[in-house]
């Protein structure tokens, strides 16, 4: 039987994460952001389901909860293996590789998982997944954050390279930044 989606909060809240101030909300509102968003989006489930958790294990530039990496199981069981993939990329990127991997404009993308330092292929699935999560992320929180000057470069990339309402909603949220 599929986790609800009360459970995937009730799990959260029992790691002591749900109250931690995150862009001026709690981390709680801010991953149930994400998950909505997502689902506005139409995205499969598997990647709504990560977006809840896109930042479980810690990401480059948000430390301020990590759930340690020996229980990426307990999430895998909670959530399913492609979610919880999915969530655990997210959290591996080195921003700086991806980046460069972004401008090389190649059908391979490739990304260093910060983790372990080895090389990983992506999928065209997993990437244009990762993609959605990544940009929802961002644009789940730019507009309290104010913080426009954070990695511009790769989010307009990623909505370019997603299209359709992703391009459209990045717009949208960054349209008093854009240059007309």
């Amino acid at each position: 039987m599929e986790t609800t989606f009360d459970e995937l909060i009730n799990y959260i809240k029992e790691l002591g994460a749900a109250d931690l101030e995150h862009s001026d909300v709690t981390f709680l509102g801010h991953l149930v952001g994400v998950y909505r968003n997502l689902k506005t989006w139409d995205c499969d489930e598997d990647v709504c389901r990560a977006g809840v958790f896109h930042s479980i294990y810690g990401t480059e530039s948000f430390q301020r909860f990590k759930l340690p990496l020996e229980r990426r199981g307990e999430v895998r069981d909670l959530i399913g293996d492609r979610a919880e993939r999915l969530a655990y990329l997210n959290c591996a990127i080195n921003y700086k590789v991806f980046e460069e991997s972004l401008k090389a404009d190649t059908t391979l993308i490739r990304m260093l998982d910060r983790f372990s330092g080895e090389q990983v292929g992506l999928s065209t699935d997993d990437f244009r997944d990762l993609s959605l999560i990544h940009l929802c992320d961002r644009i789940e929180q730019v507009p309290r954050s104010k913080d426009w000057d954070f990695r511009p470069e790769t989010f307009a990339m990623l909505a370019d390279r997603l299209g359709g309402f992703p391009k459209s909603e990045y717009e949208r949220v960054y349209a008093e930044v854009i240059p007309a």
